[in-house]
């Protein structure tokens, strides 16, 4: 049986994202919840509720789209999050 791993967001009591991955989302979002640890982006914008996540089947690929996705733009991370695909697509396709 191979591991599974969860590329996710946040949105924090701040208004900004937190893009992360985990092969146990339910104890992540545990530890992110409960500031767990301290030093963690999370801590001083709690609370923290979960807007976006897609399964990933290799750490290797999770640490790719979580490297992708913390490099866009609010704009594109919350294209992502509203599952609108065709904004997601022009926003890829703007230059930077």
């Amino acid at each position: 049986m191979s591991i599974m791993y969860v590329v996710y967001i946040l949105l924090c009591a701040d208004n900004s994202y937190y893009t992360g991955l985990s092969n146990d989302l339910e104890k992540r979002i545990w530890q992110h919840e409960t500031g767990f640890f301290s030093e963690c982006y999370t801590f001083k914008r709690r609370p923290v509720r979960l807007v976006w996540h897609t399964i990933v089947d290799s750490a290797e690929k999770a640490a790719n789209l979580e490297r992708q996705i913390k490099g866009w733009s609010r704009k594109k991370k919350e294209a992502l999050i509203n599952s609108n695909i065709e904004e997601l697509k022009r926003l890829s396709n703007q230059k930077k």
